[in-house]
Order: C-alpha cells, then sequence, then structure tokens
C-alpha cells in the first residue's frame, strides 16, 4: 500500500523504501551490466561464475554436505552447504560458522537461506582463483577446528567457533584475562596467509536477535546533555 499512489490490492504490504513499486534503481543497474557486458560478455561471465562455483563444491564436498546437486554431481552458479549435522555433533549453529569466518578475513556468505541450517556461497565471475582457493582454505581449517570440538578436544561452550571473531582488543589483553582453552595464535592466525594479510574484526561477537528486537541507544542522556 502507498499513501499518494494506490496499489496492492486489499493485502497489500508496506511500501518499499517509501516507493509504490519498489526501487526503479535495482533496474537500472541491471540493465547497466547487461549493457556493457554484451552478449558474449554475458555468456563468458556466466561460464567463469559456473565454473567458480563448481570449483568450490569440488574442493569443500569431502569436508561439507552439500545439497542440490545434479546426477552429475554439479552446482549451479552457487552451492549449498548444511551444516545440520555439526549442530548435532558439536552444538555449532550456522552463526558459529559465519562468525568464525570473520577471523579469516571473510564477510560471511549468506546464512539459513533458503534452508535455516545451510550456508549459500556465490563467488560469482569477480572473484580470482587466489582468493576462492583463499576461502575454501579457510573453510576446510574451520571444519578441522570443529572436529576437536566433536573429539572433545575442545569444549563446546567456549570454543574457537563459540568465540568468534577474536578482534585485535581481545588479542593484546594480558595472559591473566586470557581465559580461553586454545591459543591467541589459533585465534588469530589459524592459517599462514593471515599473518601477511589480516583484515580484523572490530568487534567480538554481538547478540544479533537482540538488536534486531530491541531498541538500543548508543547516545548520552538527555541530562547528561543538559549539563554538556
Amino acid at each position: 500500500s502507498h499513501p499518494l499512489v494506490k496499489t496492492g490490492g486489499d493485502a497489500a504490504i508496506d511500501a518499499v523504501s517509501a516507493a509504490p513499486f519498489g526501487s526503479a534503481f535495482i533496474l537500472l543497474i541491471s540493465w547497466a551490466y547487461i549493457k556493457m557486458l554484451g552478449g558474449n560478455g554475458l555468456s563468458e561471465s556466466t561460464n567463469i561464475a559456473l565454473l567458480n562455483a563448481n570449483y568450490m563444491a569440488h574442493r569443500l564436498a569431502g569436508h561439507y554436505s552439500l545439497r542440490f546437486k545434479n546426477k552429475n554431481g554439479r552446482v549451479a552458479h552457487d552451492l549449498l552447504i548444511d551444516l545440520a549435522e555439526f549442530d548435532k555433533a558439536a552444538g555449532l549453529k550456522v552463526t558459529d560458522f559465519a562468525k568464525r569466518v570473520q577471523d579469516y578475513g571473510f564477510h560471511p556468505p549468506t546464512c539459513s537461506w533458503p534452508i535455516s541450517t545451510c550456508m549459500l556461497i556465490e563467488p560469482t565471475e569477480s572473484e580470482t582463483l587466489e582468493e576462492i582457493d583463499r576461502f575454501c582454505d579457510a573453510m576446510i581449517q574451520i571444519r578441522n577446528e570443529v572436529e576437536d570440538i566433536i573429539t572433545k578436544k575442545q569444549p563446546k561452550d567456549n570454543n574457537l567457533l563459540k568465540n568468534a571473531p577474536h578482534p585485535l582488543s581481545l588479542m593484546v589483553t594480558s595472559d591473566k584475562e586470557w581465559n580461553r582453552p586454545y591459543s591467541r595464535e589459533e585465534a588469530a592466525y589459524p592459517v599462514p596467509w593471515l599473518r601477511e594479510k589480516k583484515f580484523w574484526p572490530t568487534v567480538s561477537r554481538i547478540d544479533d536477535a537482540y538488536g534486531d528486537l530491541n531498541l538500543i541507544c548508543d547516545c548520552p542522556t538527555v541530562e547528561e546533555l543538559a549539563s554538556s
């Protein structure tokens, strides 16, 4: 529904970004991308996107369960890994994997969609082989960390995934304050290339759901502002 333009019928939802028909700029971006690439460019981009996704699926197949493969074991332009087995075996949720991958310098892929226990990975045509290999190496190493929890080398409630991410402010705490059953090196530098190129998470774990459901103001109170 929209206050100025009649649309939506009897079962209408609220307008998106105050526009009665959504954002027209979304169409403009798609049109510009198609126009710049042309027919041959679109075909080439599609081929590379499919190649990238299937390369990743091949590398991760021995470590994670893949969903929605065809009869030849191939995926489309994305791959869906199911993490449900690790909830039962190690008490780990999709969020735990998403937080830990930040310690490796990556923004987490799409989580809990289209299946709540899955992570949807879309490498696209723009990623280099070097970057794809780094991400696969990170996911494989995380799987090794999960195995330590399954085999009880790490506790279920206090481990590399449950405590992730690990910001720099945490790494510089004193030995007395560091009360975790793993080393700082395991937390911050689980693979060698992170010593050369490390993107630090800015904060440790926060309660995502609480922030979505509750208004939190970080500004001074009215009394503090009045006295300043």
